[in-house]
């Protein structure tokens, strides 16, 4: 099973999928599910659903993950023919410099870096600052506007981290471009896989969608559509095991299990997951003797947010793969946090077989 996680979350971290131009995850996705569902259909803001049907009077779960992963759009190319980016979602501005992107181009790929002014030449109060996004550029060898143009580079395409996703130095930590939520998106295909081997009475809808990083605009209408009984989101979280974080701050650990969200927030807005779904993923995790960690983040938040609020209301929460260095080129998950994560989604849907949640 290990192989087969790492197999699917690579393949997935290779797709492309910067929010509002996720087909090719989608695609991934619907390949890996063959077999695993009893209808697939998709809505046109492009959100994929994959249903496994369930028993009369049993319940309807909803398992979201999101296929966008954060990019660049062009927004100017310069009489130089050096192009100017502005970002999709997201981006720290201390990561994006001395990148390599690849700008998704009507001929295809075109390979560019982003530029700054050198170091020689960076003032003693610049040295204390991020570069702004507005500062940088990519330069993708040209010469001209003509010589970009005529590599099919246009305003209004996408650009990417270029990267290869791979396991660090033979550990089951993985790094990739896209692991946000690209993992959530493998945990989804392997408890879909393994639905077929248990009796779970509920039906469940298997829900890939888009536009999270750019406002959680496809749960909405994903939620709305739906209308299920319970929803859980399937995302990454973060990590305060490294140097230099604070862990009070986000005391959840690489490889120590997944994370139960118990509330998020940004700003002054916030998602308070209710009690008694808490509980329930609580008493799974005990049943199957999974070891769990407890969430609660300032800072982000899910697309449990909108499914949550959407139409007449759903009971929603979210189940977390930690991750380090989340919104970044090199995000990092562990094979056995996603491995619980998946175990602990199955173990919730054969307790929902007892007593209803109310």
């Amino acid at each position: 099973m290990a192989d087969r996680m790492h197999g699917v979350l690579s393949e997935l971290d290779a797709a492309i999928g910067v929010s509002g131009h996720e087909d090719e995850v989608a695609a991934v996705i619907a390949g890996q599910l063959e077999g695993a569902y009893d209808s697939h259909d998709a809505d046109p803001l492009g959100n994929q659903y994959f249903t496994r049907g369930g028993a009369d009077g049993a319940p309807t779960v909803m398992l979201c993950a999101h296929m966008d992963e954060l990019g660049f759009i062009i927004r100017h190319i310069e009489d130089e023919g050096f192009l100017r980016i502005g970002p999709i979602g997201g981006h720290d501005a201390r990561m994006v410099i001395d990148q390599d992107l690849t700008i998704h181009g009507e001929d295809g790929p075109v390979h560019g870096l982003t530029g700054a002014k050198p170091a020689h030449l960076v003032e003693a109060e610049e040295r204390k600052q991020a570069i702004p996004l507005e500062d940088l550029f990519v330069d993708i060898g040209t010469a001209s506007r003509e010589e970009s143009e005529a590599l099919g580079v246009r305003v209004g395409q996408v650009a990417t981290f270029r990267r290869t996703g791979e396991l660090l130095n033979g550990t089951r930590v993985f790094t990739g471009k896209a692991v946000d939520d690209r993992a959530g998106c493998a945990v989804m295909v392997e408890v879909m896989r393994r639905l077929g081997d248990q009796p779970i009475r509920s039906t469940v809808c298997a829900t890939a969608s888009v536009q999270e990083e750019v406002g959680l605009r496809g749960a909405l209408v994903a939620g709305t559509r739906l209308q299920p009984d319970i929803a859980l989101a399937l995302d990454v979280t973060v990590c305060g095991d490294t140097p230099g974080v604070e862990f009070r701050r986000s005391p959840v650990r690489l490889g120590a299990g997944p994370a139960i969200k118990y509330y998020d927030a940004a700003d002054w807005l916030g998602a308070p997951v209710p009690r008694r779904l808490t509980q329930r993923l609580e008493q799974a995790a005990d049943r199957a003797g999974l070891a769990y960690q407890r969430e609660v983040l300032f800072g982000g938040g899910t697309d449990a947010w909108t499914i949550a609020t959407s139409g007449h209301g759903v009971l929603a929460g979210c189940v977390s793969v930690p991750s380090r260095y989340i919104h970044s080129a090199v995000g990092c998950v562990h094979l056995d946090d996603l491995e619980g994560c998946v175990r602990l989604v199955l173990a919730f849907l054969e307790g929902l077989d007892g007593e209803p949640l109310v």
